[in-house]
């Protein structure tokens, strides 16, 4: 069986997110998005298991995608739930580049890791977690930015942040 990790903040997840991980899921026989901690990226808006909850719902109908959370390092983590493949999507060139280092580093950390790469269909190729906080303050419509289902999370959490 083949077991592929798709590791990120997912914070929110979008519909960007959602589109490699419904792909993925076509490409492998099991996809485990996995909630990470990203040291560059300081507070978030939803705290690691909230974030679990909202992948959980808008990927309940994917019957091989399962969702996790880890502090750990992403290699540590793959090499721990016996995957040898990580999944990570691509918007443009910026991407490639921090991608591609990462993935160096960890096949470094973990010799049988590979990353597969998929590029972000073009309708999403705008779209980032970071987008959709900074148009869900001005009070946007997000449904072309966030799965229907968790548009009200998003909107009552960015409300708060407010107040």
């Amino acid at each position: 069986m083949k077991r592929a990790i798709y590791p990120g903040s997912f914070d929110p997840v979008t519909l960007g997110h959602l589109n490699i991980i419904k792909r993925a899921a076509a490409i492998f026989d099991e996809v485990i998005v996995c909630v990470c901690v990203n040291s560059a990226k300081h507070g978030g808006l939803f705290p690691a298991e909230e974030r679990v909850d909202l992948i959980r719902r808008v990927t309940e109908g994917i019957p091989n995608v399962t969702v996790d959370h880890t502090e750990e390092l992403v290699a540590d983590y793959a090499r721990r739930h016996d995957s040898q493949v990580l999944v990570k999507g691509l918007r443009a060139v910026s991407d490639y580049e921090a991608e591609i280092q990462m993935a160096m580093i960890n096949a470094k950390l973990y010799d049988r890791l590979d990353t597969v790469f998929l590029y972000t269909d073009t309708k999403y190729a705008y779209l980032s977690s970071s987008v959709v906080k900074e148009m869900a303050s001005y009070g946007a419509d997000l449904s072309d930015f966030v799965p229907r289902q968790i548009i009200a999370d998003v909107e009552r959490k960015v409300r708060g942040q407010r107040q």
